[in-house]
């Protein structure tokens, strides 16, 4: 992904890099790639984000996040089984209570480039309402997940659940603590999200 590429410093001999100064003031603007701009949008929303090349960057990225929150001995609130399953060897305190749990760790179904969110649905929140969740997240995604917008999210919802299609199907997108708050996030749901991303493609 060409992100990934500048900020490890590969190079990839097909691009031709054109500085905004030498086209012409008519031109159209260069459109960034879909994961770059994610990046750029999320952050703006104040998440925290984390790549990993392979699943071992991940567990360690999980055990710096645990350690730094000093989480490693409280419970996490955990819907998707798969989860217990990778991160087995975490000895994670899993609970589905959400009054026992300090922080909300699940997968998303696509991540929006456009506008940084996150769209989730019943299979990743049950029938809970995000307020209803803890503050903190740590969501677990993949590159392939990247979409241009919401309806394109919704369609690839509806592609690959064809027998049954999920409900609750929201966005996550503030993830600003409470006192940084302005008119323009008040009813929102803000969360403080740590979202970890494997490179898949």
């Amino acid at each position: 992904m060409s992100l990934f590429r500048k900020i490890f410093g590969l190079k990839d001999s097909t691009e031709d890099n054109i500085k905004s100064e030498e086209r012409g003031k008519y031109m159209p603007d260069i459109k960034l790639p879909i994961d770059e701009r994610f990046t750029i949008n999320f952050k703006a929303n104040g998440g925290k984000f984390l790549y990993c090349e392979n699943i071992q960057e991940i567990y360690n990225s999980l055990k710096e996040i645990l350690k730094e929150n000093q989480w490693q001995n409280n419970q996490a609130l955990i819907f998707d089984e798969r989860l217990n399953e990778l991160f087995k060897d975490f000895n994670l305190k899993a609970t589905k209570q959400i009054s026992e749990s300090t922080y909300f760790l699940s997968t998303c179904e696509y991540l929006i480039s456009n506008d940084g969110s996150l769209l989730i649905s019943s299979n990743q929140i049950a029938e809970k309402k995000l307020k209803e969740l803890p503050t903190n997240f740590i969501i677990y995604a993949t590159t392939s997940q990247f979409v241009e917008n919401i309806g394109e999210g919704l369609r690839g919802i509806k592609g690959k659940n064809r027998d049954k299609i999920p409900t609750n199907i929201t966005t996550i997108k503030h993830f600003k603590t409470a006192e940084d708050k302005d008119f323009l996030t008040y009813g929102s749901s803000s969360k403080n999200l740590y979202l970890l991303l494997l490179e898949d493609l």
